[in-house]
């Protein structure tokens, strides 16, 4: 499992290592399951794609939801799959709240979704919700940036009462996960990161936020509240001009990638590989240690 920040050179990262060990990928993120919309969810090249098998890219239509119980469910089966036909899984993360669900056999419990009270709460802000979410349970581990992931924490708090830890119930895999997380300097980081939103603004960041809308993805959907569509929905309404968009989005990004620092730091079973230079030989290194 490969794990680390945005910006860090994960999808890079996991490629050659699912290459040299004749392995496959298996992508833990909540937003490249979707299709149609690849530039700002940073999606695996063509190339790499052709050259080592991906499961959980393009999938899923933007249209409709996906949550994290559709995503371990999905990822299970095709990590079953590859360990059957004796090939390597390698996981590559991404959302922290899909890693951990998949590793640790976390789930929410099955309350339903509220089509009422969702577009009600799908009217408030990232802060109204958040504040929503702080009276009902303070101690909820939800990223409270995160408009999707309030909401659905809201729901599950209103039908069933605090505290939402509670509502998880723990079914670890039956497999063991070799966790390696890559890190960098943060002037590193964030200087790759202003170099990645730029280039996705030049590659038609504006053009395929636009081409979503008009095929019926609504401003809301999870894929689009994500970063860098969600700039690009404020460009298209006229609140940031093209210049400041690319900026907009590498702060959005710097946040992020301290967010996924500070949640990966806690587990200590994660090994630590140096991602300035090219970290597969000590990848490869660890793992053939792990796996002997």
């Amino acid at each position: 499992m490969i794990l680390g920040p945005t910006g860090i050179g994960k999808s890079r990262a996991a490629f050659e290592v699912a290459r040299a060990l004749g392995g496959e990928v298996v992508v833990a993120d909540s937003r490249q399951v979707y299709r149609r919309l690849d530039i700002a969810t940073n999606k695996p090249t063509p190339a790499q794609r052709q050259a080592v098998p991906y499961h959980l890219v393009d999938f899923v239509d933007p249209v409709r939801p996906f949550n994290v119980h559709d995503y371990v469910a999905s990822a299970s089966t095709a990590i079953a799959e590859i360990a059957a036909g004796g090939r390597l899984p390698v996981v590559e993360g991404g959302s922290v709240l899909y890693v951990n669900a998949l590793t640790d056999g976390y789930a929410l419990a099955g309350t339903p979704p509220r089509p009422d009270r969702r577009r009600e709460l799908e009217r408030l802000s990232v802060a109204e919700l958040a504040t929503l979410l702080d009276r009902l349970d303070p101690a909820a581990e939800v990223d409270r940036r995160n408009p999707v992931r309030l909401i659905r924490a809201i729901e599950i708090l209103e039908v069933s009462g605090p505290p939402l830890a509670r509502h998880r119930r723990r079914r670890p895999p039956e497999w063991r996960a070799i966790r390696v997380g890559l890190e960098a300097p943060l002037e590193v980081v964030d200087r790759r990161l202003e170099e990645r939103s730029r280039e996705q603004v030049e590659r038609g960041l504006i053009e395929e936020t636009r081409r979503a809308l008009e095929a019926g993805v609504p401003a809301s959907s999870q894929v689009l509240t994500g970063i860098g569509y969600k700039e690009a929905l404020a460009h298209l309404r006229g609140e940031l001009t093209l210049a400041e968009l690319p900026l907009k989005m590498a702060q959005s990004n710097r946040r992020y990638a301290r967010y996924q620092l500070r949640w990966l730091r806690r587990d200590d079973r994660i090994h630590w590989v140096e991602a300035v230079a090219d970290p597969v030989p000590a990848i490869l290194k660890h793992l053939a240690e792990q796996m002997d």
